[in-house]
């Protein structure tokens, strides 16, 4: 563990200092002491939310952002990369009107959930497994597949790009234009990206 804790802080501290080439130092403006922190919580695999932990209210904070990969490197990079992908979507997230009086779930002990996206009410039931933090959402009209991981304040709920795209849409007055552009463009520049919703209690 030791060891493996020492190759990450190796890798992050080339990533944040010595990163560059033709294309320049592509983490500059990030915060180094928390990217970090969020690099090590997923790479040291303490990063998965317990079913009791998942219970409750949870409001949205900021976009959320993860990925596939299990490589090592892999996820290293993309935790760094995760917060410039995060800034892109915060002003997209801005103009579909997103907020935390408008997104939010609630989790419930007999698995149903209820709560609102963009203001759309959403209830129904949940299926969760915390091994590897796969979440189905079933509602009268679809069931929607998406992925629960730990934030720095709360907990992520994140979707693969298209499947988020189609949900913004069905919920949303949001067309696929510029506004979702963003999304579709993000999906096409980082492998195994997954976008949702940061959310804290």
């Amino acid at each position: 563990m030791k060891k493996l804790t020492m190759i990450v802080c190796t890798v992050v501290s080339f990533l944040l200092t010595g990163c560059t080439g033709t294309t320049g130092n592509i983490f500059s403006g990030i915060d180094g002491a928390s990217t970090i922190g969020n690099i090590l919580t997923s790479v040291l695999g303490i990063n998965q939310v317990t079913q009791e932990s998942l219970i409750g209210t949870w409001k949205y904070y900021q976009p959320g952002c993860g990925f596939a990969s299990d490589n090592l490197l892999a996820k290293a990079g993309g935790e760094v990369a995760a917060a410039k992908i995060k800034s892109e979507l915060a002003s997209t997230y801005q103009t579909m009107g997103i907020k935390s009086s408008n997104t939010y779930f609630t989790f419930n002990q007999d698995n149903s959930f209820s709560g609102k996206m963009m203001g759309t009410p959403l209830s129904g039931s949940y299926v969760y497994d915390p091994s590897t933090g796969q979440i189905t959402l079933k509602t009268v009209l679809a069931s929607i597949n998406g992925f629960i991981n730990t934030s720095g304040s709360g907990i992520s709920l994140l979707f693969e790009s298209k499947k988020l795209l189609t949900i913004l849409q069905l919920v949303g007055s949001a067309s696929g234009n510029a506004t979702l552009g963003t999304i579709s463009e993000l999906s096409k520049n980082y492998d195994g990206v997954r976008l949702g919703f940061d959310l804290a209690r």
